[in-house]
């Protein structure tokens, strides 16, 4: 990357290490025994992504991001870091102002989906974005057929950024794809009223029922950037959950196909949207 070239810098990646006692994984996500840092970074280099937003993995280590942080002091430069919290912790306020402390972090996480967060009920996500609010960082929202809940906190919190991962909709963990996998999306739309959402268009090419270079996702995903505008999307893999689908190259190349998305227009999806909502850039400590 030039000095004058925008980043490409990928939306959302999960790193970890082995299972192993000295940090037992809590469950298995689907993916290779190992994701570490050095391996990100080798799969990174090799189709030239500069850096990514590291999402520390709730289903190994839950509100644990000590893993996420030495991927970050090991690996300067090509990770900004997003970690989940717990809305049901009292303290949940105190743990965002710390984290937002650390070398490298750019966001935190909310977990709608699945009912992670229900039992916190209103109070606890309030308490969690206020305190996102106060530290302004922008929060990653997983609400997986959660946009209406999506759309109420937008209203409740207009001056939270609001990330939606995934684009809030139900992807595969193995082939085939689904038939009906873009069946939600007037529900995504919906939330582009909302100026401060934000869509992450990440997973994509395991919703595609074709084969690389996934032609068939182009039409969903153009109506997402004409929605809500380019300025308010993000590119990005979700690697290594989408291993069984589509390798890394892969899901970089479907987006760098110069017959769909023009050159500014791929460098803003692919990177400088990330580098400005995100506040963070590439390069090296």
């Amino acid at each position: 990357m030039s000095e004058h070239q925008t980043p490409i810098i990928d939306a959302q990646v999960h790193a970890y290490e082995a299972d192993h006692p000295g940090r037992p994984w809590a469950a298995v996500l689907t993916g290779p025994p190992s994701a570490n840092g050095a391996e990100m970074v080798a799969a990174m280099d090799a189709v030239g992504v500069d850096g990514a937003i590291l999402v520390s993995a709730y289903t190994m280590y839950r509100y644990d991001p000590s893993f996420a942080l030495e991927v970050h002091a090991d690996h300067p430069g090509r990770f900004g870091l997003v970690t989940p919290f717990d809305t049901a912790d009292p303290a949940v306020g105190e743990k965002i102002a710390d984290w937002a402390a650390k070398d490298g972090t750019v966001g935190i996480r909310l977990l709608l989906a699945h009912g992670i967060s229900d039992d916190a009920g209103d109070e606890g996500i309030a308490r969690l974005l206020q305190a996102a609010k106060q530290q302004d960082l922008p929060v990653n929202v997983y609400c997986t057929q959660r946009h209406e809940q999506v759309g109420e906190l937008a209203r409740r919190f207009p001056d939270v950024s609001l990330v939606v991962d995934h684009m809030g909709l139900v992807q595969p963990f193995h082939p085939p794809a689904p038939e009906d996998g873009w069946a939600e999306l007037p529900n995504l739309l919906a939330l582009a009223e909302y100026d401060n959402v934000t869509v992450k268009i990440s997973g994509a090419g395991t919703l595609s029922r074709e084969a690389f270079p996934f032609v068939d996702i182009r039409e969903p995903v153009s109506r997402i950037l004409d929605a809500f505008g380019l300025a308010r999307c993000m590119w990005g893999t979700d690697w290594t959950r989408a291993i069984e689908l589509l390798s890394y190259e892969q899901g970089v190349e479907a987006f760098r196909q110069k017959d769909w998305v023009s050159g500014d227009d791929r460098a803003a999806l692919m990177g400088g949207n990330a580098q400005r909502i995100y506040s963070w850039s590439p390069g090296t400590a």
